[in-house]
C-alpha cells in the first residue's frame, strides 16, 4: 500500500466513522475496488486510524469531554463500552473472517439501511436532551446496542445512537453520546491492534507495532492518523446538522443504494 492508497483509506474512514454508514464497510469496500492488496499491515492500518478519529471527537466536544465535575460520566462511559470489549475478544477471529467477503457485508448495509429509513417513527417522544441525564442502565444497554456493530456493514454509529434513542434520548443527545462512546471503544480497539493482537506479517508473527517499523508503514500510519482526524471534524459537524435536521432517512437512502451497486459489482464482476 502506498501514501496515496493510504490517504484514501483514511479519509474514507474520518468520512464515515461517525456517520450511520458503517465505516468498515467503506474501507473494504474501497480497497477491493482500489486494488489495494489486503496483507495483515492493511488490515491493522483499517483499525488503527480510528485513533485519529477518536481525537476528532475529543478536539470537538472537549469542554464536555473533560468536565471532570462530572464524574459519573465517565463511569457511564466505561459501563457502556464493557459489552463491546468482552465480545470483541470472544469474537475477533469469526469477525475478522467476515472482512474478507464483500457480498455479506453489502447486504447487511441494504438491510440496515431498510431500518433507519422507519427508526424516526418508532421513537418520537424522547425525554432526555443531555448526555449527562443517562442511566446507568440505559448506558449499559446502549453498549449492548453497540454490539450490533460487530457485524461489518451495521455501523457502529448507527447501533449506538438507535440504541440511545431506543432509552428516550434525543436525536442530537443519541449521537453525541455515541460519539463519546467511540473514544473508549476504538481506543481500546486500537490500542489491542498495535500492541496485543499477533499479525502474521510476511510470514512471521508480529505485534502491529512491530510491523510498523517495518518499511514505511509508519509513516502510512501517522498520516492516515493525521487524515482521519481532520475529515473526522468536518463530517461530525455536517452530521449533527443533517440528524438534527433531517432524521434519519438520507442515511438510510444512501445505503441502499450504496449497498445495491456494491452487491451487483462483486456479484456481477468480481
Amino acid at each position: 500500500m502506498d501514501l496515496i492508497k493510504a490517504i484514501v483509506i483514511a479519509i474514507i474512514e474520518g468520512l464515515t466513522e461517525y456517520l450511520p454508514v458503517s465505516s468498515t464497510a467503506h474501507m473494504i469496500f474501497t480497497s477491493s475496488i482500489y486494488g489495494i492488496q489486503e496483507d495483515e499491515f492493511v488490515k491493522m492500518f483499517q483499525v488503527s486510524i480510528q485513533f485519529g478519529a477518536i481525537l476528532a471527537v475529543v478536539f470537538l466536544y472537549w469542554k464536555k469531554f473533560f468536565d471532570f465535575s462530572n464524574l459519573k460520566f465517565y463511569f457511564k462511559l466505561a459501563l457502556a463500552v464493557v459489552p463491546a470489549l468482552v465480545l470483541g475478544w470472544i469474537f475477533d477471529d469469526k469477525i475478522e473472517a467476515v472482512l474478507g467477503d464483500p457480498v455479506p457485508i453489502a447486504i447487511v448495509l441494504i438491510l440496515g439501511g431498510i431500518v433507519l429509513l422507519f427508526i424516526d417513527k418508532l421513537f418520537k417522544n424522547p425525554v432526555v436532551d443531555d448526555e449527562k441525564d443517562v442511566t446507568y442502565k440505559s448506558a449499559l444497554l446502549i453498549g449492548f446496542w453497540q454490539c450490533l456493530a460487530m457485524m461489518p456493514g451495521t455501523s457502529r454509529s448507527a447501533a449506538s445512537i438507535i440504541g440511545g434513542m431506543q432509552q428516550n434520548l434525543t436525536r442530537k443527545a443519541a449521537a453525541e453520546f455515541s460519539f463519546f462512546l467511540a473514544v473508549p471503544t476504538m481506543l481500546a480497539v486500537a490500542v489491542y491492534s498495535v500492541f496485543v493482537k499477533d499479525w502474521n506479517y510476511q510470514g512471521v508473527e508480529q505485534k502491529g507495532y512491530e510491523m510498523l517499523l517495518t518499511g514505511n508503514n509508519l509513516m502510512l500510519f501517522l498520516v492516515g492518523n493525521v487524515v482521519a482526524f481532520v475529515v473526522a471534524v468536518v463530517a461530525i459537524k455536517f452530521f449533527i446538522g443533517v440528524l438534527t435536521k433531517y432524521g434519519f432517512k438520507p442515511w438510510g437512502w444512501y445505503r441502499i443504494i450504496v449497498g445495491i451497486v456494491l452487491l451487483v459489482y462483486f456479484t456481477q464482476f468480481q
